[in-house]
């Protein structure tokens, strides 16, 4: 397969980034329900729960407040459509279907049983879309042209998460597909050269991150083109809630090498996750 061939198939569109900035949750429900009947119980539910406590992610996140919220409802047997607004909060803050699932599993132990089951029944509805394990592989095979590739196992230590590699062409230039799971990134990195080198990235499926050092980071999606100079500290992966794939490209140079650097840390990549959903 030629390089012209490959720009074919992923050229589709180009995406802008965009600067991810923290936002206040915003909430109308009390008035909408309640403006009129109590103005204000709504005005404390819209403009002081979700305005101000919600917002205060520098503080405590979103994920984490989504996960006192639904512990603190299950125990104590609230099962109501406020269980299930939480609980597709907490979806919307990166908390994923396998750990809905422990997470409840922990809470039966110590809030009852009986809770955990009805809370189960409406987890069971707010994750009905989403897949696990070989399940959803699967699905996003199915949504890009490329392989997945096998078990990125050479260079795992240097990933969170599970990652596959699928060559594409070692003729020209060297093109590889490469995939995340949600939440798997690689760790900072370097792309070393005397001269010429650095990597580009195409985004083929799925929703991902890319950031350099000293920049905020930007979001990569099917189309997406990144381009990565030499001798720039940097990382790229999946979205916590969304499987990821891109097509690398190693630019030619002298004397070219890989460093690799620190895991990103979850704080500053959850980060990332909760800006998106506030936006």
């Amino acid at each position: 397969m030629t390089i012209k061939t490959i720009f074919a198939l992923v050229a589709w569109t180009i995406n802008i980034t965009a600067i991810m900035a923290q936002e206040t949750i915003k909430q109308t429900a009390g008035r909408d329900q309640l403006g009129d009947f109590a103005p204000k119980f709504a005005e404390l539910n819209d403009d002081v729960l979700f305005g101000e406590v919600w917002s205060r992610t520098d503080r405590l996140g979103l994920r984490d407040r989504s996960l006192v919220t639904i512990t603190s409802l299950i125990s104590q047997g609230i099962t109501d459509s406020s269980l299930t607004y939480h609980l597709q909060t907490a979806r919307q803050n990166g908390i994923t279907r396998s750990e809905i699932a422990e997470i409840i599993t922990h809470i039966s132990f110590y809030a009852g049983w009986p809770k955990a089951w009805a809370a189960f029944r409406l987890a069971k509805e707010v994750w009905a879309e989403d897949t696990t394990g070989e399940d959803a592989k699967a699905a996003f095979q199915r949504k890009m042209i490329f392989p997945i590739g096998e078990p990125n196992t050479a260079y795992a230590r240097y990933f969170i998460g599970n990652s596959y590699l699928a060559p594409i062409s070692r003729e020209q230039v060297s093109v590889s597909n490469v995939t995340f799971e949600p939440g798997c990134r690689n760790n900072w990195h370097i792309h070393r050269a005397k001269s010429g080198g650095g990597q580009m990235l195409i985004g083929v499926a799925g929703r991902g991150w890319y950031q350099e050092e000293g920049k905020p980071a930007v979001e990569i999606l099917p189309g997406t083109v990144i381009h990565i100079p030499a001798n720039v500290k940097h990382w790229h992966g999946a979205a916590a809630d969304n499987w990821f794939a891109h097509l690398a490209f190693e630019i030619p140079g002298e004397e070219c090498s890989n460093e690799w650097l620190e895991p990103v840390s979850e704080e500053a990549y959850l980060g990332l996750e909760q800006a998106t959903h506030n936006r």
